[in-house]
């Protein structure tokens, strides 16, 4: 949806739920008390401003370590979409080939599948709860008991989770009730899936480098308190609010960066995971829906072509 259009591009602008204003306020007022200190002194004639081109190379490196660590930051976080799209896309296509490509003999093996597709719920459920770190609890309604004590006993759920999957299905190619094509195709969604997890997983283990963080707050804090000597020639008690506001947005740049580079969380700027296991639930249980209500069409459509008794 777009903002601009829907007339909320200035609501926007003034909230602060999901923005970093309030993390990086202090420490814009803090630069803009020192400012003001520096313009006491430049009162007083204890200081003499900076000519504003000698900081013309540092405003220029320290603005392309900026850009550099937004731009990474944000490369894990669509990195991490992209790995949740693969989880999307996989989890609808393998449940309907399972419903499709499965026969069934009786009530029993439909009432198997169902408790298949239920476990690619419960796969992207257990990979939310695995990157963030928490417990399995809302699983129980989609796994049988014993499944459950084996998934809190082990240290990677959504991978034990796509073992059963695969068990499943080559048990059924090898009572002829899945051809060998189809297990292959299926198997192949299975490795996507796979493959997603190691995706997020890497984005989760590998952290930006510690000396590169603390390097750029180094010359962050450095440059922030340069700035009254560069203002206070031409602003004069007007040093702190010039120092306040592009500090305000430079702290701003780096803690965006800080806030994005792990997208798994639960903040507002995190990934909308929540929402896009519901996604996964709701077409599994749409699809399940939808078949049970063709085979009540296909039963009620049979016993009215039956002759009725006189």
């Amino acid at each position: 949806m777009d903002i601009l259009t829907e007339g909320r591009w200035l609501k926007n602008a003034l909230r602060l739920r999901g923005s970093v204003v309030l993390k990086v306020l202090p420490r814009s007022l803090l630069c803009g008390l020192f400012g003001l200190l520096v313009a006491y002194g430049a009162f007083r004639g204890w200081i003499s401003g900076m000519p504003a081109l000698a900081s013309l190379i540092p405003n220029i490196v320290l603005g392309l370590l900026l850009v550099f660590r937004t731009n990474t930051a944000y490369d894990r976080f669509w990195d991490g979409r992209k790995c949740w799209g693969l989880v999307t896309n996989n989890a609808r296509s393998l449940s309907r080939q399972i419903w499709v490509a499965v026969d069934e003999n009786n009530r029993a093996d439909r009432e198997e599948k169902i408790a298949i597709l239920r476990l690619l719920e419960a796969f992207a459920l257990s990979l939310k709860h695995h990157l963030r770190q928490e417990p399995l609890d809302d699983l129980q309604q989609l796994v049988s008991p014993e499944q459950m004590r084996r998934l809190q006993r082990t240290s990677t759920p959504p991978l034990e989770i796509l073992l059963w999957i695969s068990d499943y299905l080559q048990t059924q190619c090898r009572r002829n009730r899945l051809h060998v094509q189809q297990l292959t195709a299926l198997q192949g969604n299975l490795d996507r899936l796979v493959e997603a997890l190691g995706g997020c997983e890497r984005i989760l283990k590998t952290p930006m480098p510690l000396a590169y963080a603390i390097h750029l707050k180094q010359l962050l804090l450095l440059y922030c308190l340069s700035l009254p000597f560069q203002m206070v020639s031409t602003m004069h008690w007007w040093t702190p609010l010039g120092v306040i506001l592009v500090a305000f947005m430079v702290f701003g740049i780096e803690a965006i960066g800080t806030e994005i580079e792990n997208p798994f969380g639960s903040d507002p700027n995190d990934l909308p995971l929540d929402a896009i296991c519901e996604t996964i639930r709701r077409n599994i249980e749409d699809l399940v829906r939808f078949e049970a209500e063709a085979d009540l069409r296909d039963s009620s459509s049979i016993a009215q072509s039956l002759p009725q008794k006189i």
